[in-house]
């Protein structure tokens, strides 16, 4: 990160901080050490009545380039811990339609390229496919729930502040993360006094191309679950307009117009071209450099240290 400039050269010393940070978050990074993944529910996850999992597996998109973890019943956190610290820390919660999980170039992958620059991140496996089709994601918010709630009791532990722990969820991960920023209290699980936090709201959030977030029949408008307060939290919107159907940019478009009614900080980024689930995937298009938007706002904030 950038350290003091010499008199004289504070243009050119910023400038070559900013060239390295970019260069981290467009490179491929690897951690020193392996993430240190943590159960969420050392009792069980609160599972409707007779459900029966199916095994987890790793199978290859049809592609056969990317990974896709499939029916996760036992949902987990891994902590990718960064060599120096900055303070924050970030849920990191992939897509994949509440079927399964993009776990590579919306998760890993994302992780460790925050941490090469001091971004301690948790990647969260949350319980997939989803088991209430009339209430989708359900189970995926109580994991994001008692997710965050660990995090914020860890922080101390974990070399992060517990008032800096932020969410950036991709397509269904981008729901659910908007979900809980906006709807965080009410829990559909009996707490433990152990594990959960009274407050599991992020400090901020990151959604890249959130699905679901408009009335299946009115492309136009918002789902009436999402009301901005005078609480929620920045909000940064990523998205490609030519990404259409439940992930359509005119989702992010009207999130970003209700946040601005309540002055509340948000910054949206619309790329011309992009269509749906680049994440980190190689791609000759100026979507693929949201992570450096992502990281400029991060700083702007005061989440990126000096």
């Amino acid at each position: 990160m950038a350290g003091r400039c010499a008199p004289g050269q504070p243009r050119r010393a910023a400038s070559q901080a900013l060239l390295g940070l970019a260069a981290t978050l467009t490179s491929a990074c690897v951690q020193a050490a392996e993430p240190v993944t943590v159960t969420l529910w050392p009792r069980g996850a609160p599972e409707p009545a007779g459900f029966v999992p199916a095994p987890q597996a790793i199978v290859p998109k049809g592609d056969g380039k990317q990974q896709r973890l499939i029916n996760v019943s036992e949902p987990t956190i891994s902590l990718y811990r960064p060599q120096q610290p900055n303070g924050t820390a970030v849920l990191v919660a992939p897509g994949g339609a509440y079927s399964f999980l993009a776990i590579e170039h919306e998760g890993t992958q994302v992780c460790e390229r925050l941490a090469a620059v001091g971004v301690t991140c948790a990647l969260l496996r949350y319980r997939v496919p989803m088991r209430s089709p009339d209430d989708p994601g359900r189970e995926a918010l109580q994991d994001a729930q008692r997710a965050m709630a660990l995090l914020r009791r860890g922080a101390a532990e974990w070399n992060f502040k517990a008032d800096r722990v932020g969410l950036l969820g991709f397509s269904a991960g981008g729901h659910l993360a908007i979900s809980l920023a906006l709807n965080t209290n009410p829990r559909t699980y009996a707490t433990d006094r152990a594990l959960d936090v009274d407050d599991v709201t992020p400090n901020f959030v990151v959604a890249v191309y959130p699905a679901y977030l408009v009335d299946k029949d009115d492309l136009f408008r918002l789902q009436p679950d999402f009301k901005v307060t005078a609480k929620a939290p920045p909000l940064c919107l990523i998205h490609a307009d030519d990404d259409n159907g439940p992930s359509t940019s005119a989702g992010s478009a009207l999130l970003y117009l209700e946040y601005k009614k309540r002055s509340r900080p948000v910054e949206l980024h619309i790329y011309a071209k992009g269509g749906h689930g680049f994440g980190l995937k190689p791609l000759e298009l100026p979507a693929a450099d949201w992570l450096l938007r992502v990281g400029d706002w991060m700083r702007t904030m005061g989440w990126m240290g000096r």
